[in-house]
């Protein structure tokens, strides 16, 4: 399940659906994560007082399942490109985690059969 989230930001169907295709892609990627909640935040920080480029922000929260309690969050000038960075680390941050488990699991297996 994808929720997204706007904070300072006026909502938009364009972002909305740009958001559940690239991180779909994940989702499909790794099934592990269909039994995830995935909240995607998306903000833009300006600041009233002084002048200046406005900074986006996309905040990913994972909760449930396999991958609960990964956050990562991502910052740049265009809301898109900081979307784009956001999946491209979590795509590492996924397969990273993956070769964790299965080290694991090798390195156990391993002890195990030597006893």
């Amino acid at each position: 399940m994808i929720i997204v989230k706007f904070k300072n930001l006026d909502r938009s169907d364009l972002a909305i659906e740009t958001v559940r295709t690239r991180v779909g892609a994940l989702v499909e990627k790794f099934p592990d994560l269909q039994k995830s909640k995935i909240q995607v935040t998306l903000e833009m920080e300006n600041s009233p007082v002084q002048a200046g480029p406005d900074s986006f922000t996309v905040k990913l929260h994972i909760t449930r399942g396999r991958y609960d309690g990964l956050t990562i969050e991502k910052t740049n000038d265009n809301l898109y490109h900081a979307l784009a960075e956001l999946v491209d680390y979590m795509l590492e941050s996924l397969n990273r985690f993956g070769d964790k488990a299965r080290i694991k699991e090798r390195t156990l297996a391993r002890q195990i059969g030597l006893r």
